[in-house]
């Protein structure tokens, strides 16, 4: 019981770690230009997972598939961060980490790995759809922030992104550490030349902005990736979404209780209504997926009973 009461505080810890990466981006881009923000944060990344490979007890060697894969991803990882650093940059952190959980319908339907999803999962990305349009109202109907509609971009290309790792990593030998450091390495090597010329003003910033880059970089990247890898190993996968997907709730108590922010009332509807979209779809997709798992490892059983004059189709996973 104590293991799982730990388990579910990391988990819980890494959901309030990324809810306040994005008032903490929010307030680095206050200060510096978003380039010089985000090379500063795949830099330092990039220099905590080497520290972390250089002193890990037990070396293990780097392999092809590893690289190549945290090369394409850190590609559409940076992709995803310049979407989003952009977007905090516009609009304000609660609607930030609000729009950005559409990722959680958006990556079942990209990913069709675990076959038709049923009706009610559409319904479910209806009303986070319904609940964008009441997030970007403000004050009133009118068009959308840019700020917005980055986020509502963040969330799509995130979404292809999270798809993209569970056919990359699916059946390979990828160390979870090796992966991340690819991918911070190739995210670096990408915003170095275009933050080169903000690179004085980077250096001249202030403590406090120091603080929220680090901040951005060891917790919200390097730690949150790590602490989750070793929870979700502690607890089912459940559970783990179901306390990983409150992010956007501690995103709105950031934003509101540390910020300062406000939601309108239409945007506090959007709110529950995202959080409430969001957690239905979950629960139907991790529904069916465990339906279609079950039923596979039915048919082949019956083909084991029946002899080997049939041999059933392995199921493959649905990540």
């Amino acid at each position: 019981m104590h293991v799982a009461r730990r388990t579910d505080a990391v988990l819980l810890l890494v959901a309030l770690v990324w809810g306040s990466s994005y008032l903490a981006a929010k307030t680095a881009t206050l200060a510096l230009p978003v380039l010089a923000v985000l090379f500063a944060r795949y830099a330092l990344s990039a220099a905590a997972c080497g520290a972390l490979v250089a002193l890990r007890r037990r070396k293990r060697r780097w392999t092809r598939a590893e690289v190549r894969a945290g090369s394409l991803l850190g590609v559409t990882q940076a992709a995803v961060l310049v979407l989003e650093t952009y977007g905090v940059a516009h609009t304000s952190a609660a609607n930030a980490g609000l729009i950005i959980s559409l990722t959680i319908v958006l990556t079942p339907l990209l990913d069709r790995t675990g076959g038709r999803l049923p009706a009610r999962f559409l319904l479910a990305a209806a009303c986070c759809v319904a609940a964008v349009g009441l997030l970007t109202a403000g004050n009133g109907f009118q068009a959308p922030r840019l700020g917005d509609g980055l986020m509502l971009a963040a969330a799509v290309v995130r979404a292809g992104h999270v798809a993209l790792v569970g056919r990359l990593t699916a059946g390979r030998p990828v160390d979870p550490l090796h992966l991340t450091a690819v991918q911070t390495v190739v995210g670096s090597a990408l915003f170095l030349p275009l933050a080169l010329g903000h690179l004085p003003e980077l250096f001249r910033s202030s403590g406090a902005t120091w603080m929220q880059l680090v901040y951005l970089a060891l917790f919200c990247s390097v730690f949150a990736f790590l602490a989750q890898t070793w929870a979700v190993q502690g607890t089912s996968a459940s559970r783990a979404s179901l306390l990983l997907g409150t992010e956007p709730i501690w995103a709105v108590a950031v934003g509101i209780g540390v910020g300062g922010e406000r939601l309108t009332v239409w945007a506090g509807l959007g709110a529950v209504l995202m959080v409430a979209g969001t957690y239905w779809g979950q629960a139907v997709e991790r529904a069916h997926r465990t339906g279609t798992a079950a039923a596979a490892r039915g048919v082949s059983g019956e083909d084991d009973r029946r002899g080997p004059a049939r041999m059933a189709e392995p199921a493959r996973p649905a990540g």
